[in-house]
């Protein structure tokens, strides 16, 4: 998210209903471990997804820019390119809308120097009542990608599983 900026305050937005009768989810179009989290997300009538990522690591030896699989266990690693995990969601303006909101936002307690709920102008500009959803070193929140060290992207595979595992949940109790 290149245009991270803090949450702004849901709005009005007369299109909402046309707009999320337009989604579509294609498994295709979705990283395997999180289809099912993207679909739940997408069943109320008050939220509906944008994009998501689940988070790509890429390193020596593993050069797949969609590359899936867990990090080694070994500290082998110095350095990792992240690729950040997230999901941009649209919410309706509605008391639904906002109580999900709030409770999207106690997902960054997991760990708030590693999670960040904020808007992207680039979304916002789209599409009314936009927010993402990111799991990203604070220090690089403002970026897509980050090169960090080895020790710390096993740590952000940990969160980044936290985050999703926190967001399946979330969706299953509602």
């Amino acid at each position: 998210m290149k245009t991270f900026t803090d949450p702004k305050k849901l709005t009005d937005n007369p299109h909402y209903k046309e707009q999320k009768s337009r989604t579509t989810v294609i498994d295709a179009e979705i990283d395997a471990p999180i289809i099912e989290t993207i679909k739940d997300f997408n069943k109320p009538p008050f939220c509906f997804t944008l994009q998501s990522c689940f988070g790509h690591f890429l390193y020596s030896g593993q050069d797949n820019p969609n590359n899936l699989e867990p990090l080694p266990a070994t500290k082998t690693i110095t350095k990792v390119e992240y690729r950040i995990a997230y999901i941009a969601f649209c919410l309706e303006n509605s008391d639904a809308g906002k109580n999900l909101f709030e409770a999207l936002k106690g997902i960054t307690a997991i760990d708030p120097e590693y999670i960040q709920l904020c808007s992207a102008e680039w979304f916002w500009n789209n599409q009314l009542n936009s927010y993402a959803l990111q799991v990203e070193p604070d220090r690089f929140k403002h970026e897509d990608t980050a090169i960090i060290e080895g020790e710390e992207a096993l740590y952000i595979e940990k969160i980044r599983n936290e985050f999703f595992a926190g967001i399946k949940e979330l969706f299953r109790t509602l």
